[in-house]
């Protein structure tokens, strides 16, 4: 469904089965590519997500460099594990996108986590879009216009739900307000995994 021009919705697209699926396979790239407190530039305020990445190119930010994109991991020098098959799937049946994503950066959201309305623009290639995957706790979106002034919606975002910012939403100002604890059993853990899938540069 498409909620706004650009922000389509595929609720419930991965099962319990695959939700599992993905989930163990998060894991495993977890091993090699360990969650990471992700820092604001210059002031080095900590986010309250944590975070690590998938594929050819990971998303980072710390207080000395600022937001970018590296190919290794910044702690163990270690290239980024391969991004999971579902996810690559959503990316080329909702996204639509012909080239393959670049990055996809996975987010932890604890209990009391949370992310601030933000643009995504560290990429080269804003016609690509902007791919995400929900695993455990509902999280409650929020997404507005290009300009941070323009006024906003929100809606919930379910474990097993896939969204995609496209074309006039692909510079959308959007974040997560808050989670709702124990809104899922999937994660033992309680909390929230989300994959964002993103093409970086215009070549290749």
């Amino acid at each position: 469904m498409e909620l706004a021009p650009g922000v389509l919705l595929a609720p419930g697209w991965l099962d319990l089965s695959q939700q599992q699926t993905l989930l163990a396979q998060v894991r495993l790239a977890l091993v090699q590519a360990p969650l990471l407190t992700p820092r604001m530039p210059r002031s080095g305020a900590p986010l309250s997500v944590r975070m690590t990445n998938c594929g050819p190119l990971g998303w980072v930010t710390d207080a000395a460099q600022g937001y970018r994109y590296e190919s290794t991991h910044p702690e163990t020098g270690r290239p980024w594990p391969p991004i999971p098959d579902a996810a690559l799937r959503a990316w080329r049946e909702i996204g639509g996108y012909p080239r393959a994503p670049q990055a996809c950066l996975v987010n932890w959201y604890g209990p009391n986590a949370r992310m601030g309305l933000h643009q995504d623009r560290d990429e080269e290639d804003f016609e690509a879009p902007v791919v995400s995957l929900s695993l455990g706790d509902t999280a409650l979106f929020r997404f507005g216009g290009s300009r941070r002034s323009e006024p906003t919606s929100s809606f919930r975002l379910a474990s097993g739900d896939v969204m995609a910012l496209c074309g006039p939403a692909r510079l959308a100002f959007h974040g997560v307000d808050r989670i709702l604890p124990g809104s899922s059993t999937l994660l033992e853990e309680g909390g929230r995994f989300n994959l964002t899938l993103r093409r970086v540069t215009r070549a290749g």
